[in-house]
């Protein structure tokens, strides 16, 4: 069970539906990272919202897809890290994603970002997944 790989299916599967928007369980990272897609143009808007439920409030994430031509943003991902296996690279092994078309996201000791800001601040860390 894997929060960050149920977040891209979610997402993968609103593009292919053509859907609107995705709805996604709330946690920090998750949040950090919606953003990270939102500011590379991956995903159009991030909204937090709060539900009430029978067994209490329940955050989630409202995000809203983008789409070029038609077609989704979102061309394709690839989950790096899994529960089960961890890959962990330094600041100069970072390497450009779909030769600079795409981009990967990355745990630093500076937060979850992207893989060119983590090169520019020279931080190694462990690759959570690539789009493009």
């Amino acid at each position: 069970m894997d929060p960050i790989a149920d977040m891209l299916v979610r997402i993968k599967n609103a593009q292919l539906v053509n859907a609107e928007q995705v709805l996604v369980p709330f946690s920090r990272a998750k949040f950090q990272i919606a953003n990270i897609l939102r500011t590379a143009g991956y995903v159009a808007s991030v909204e937090r919202h709060t539900r009430k439920g029978r067994t209490g409030e329940h955050e989630y994430l409202e995000l809203g897809l983008s789409y070029r031509d038609g077609r989704g943003a979102i061309d394709g991902m690839k989950l790096v890290s899994r529960p089960s296996r961890h890959l962990y690279v330094k600041a100069r092994e970072i390497k450009p994603v779909r030769s600079g078309h795409g981009l990967a996201v990355i745990s630093t000791p500076g937060g979850i970002m992207n893989s060119r800001e983590a090169r520019k601040q020279n931080l190694g860390g462990e690759i959570l997944f690539e789009v493009w």
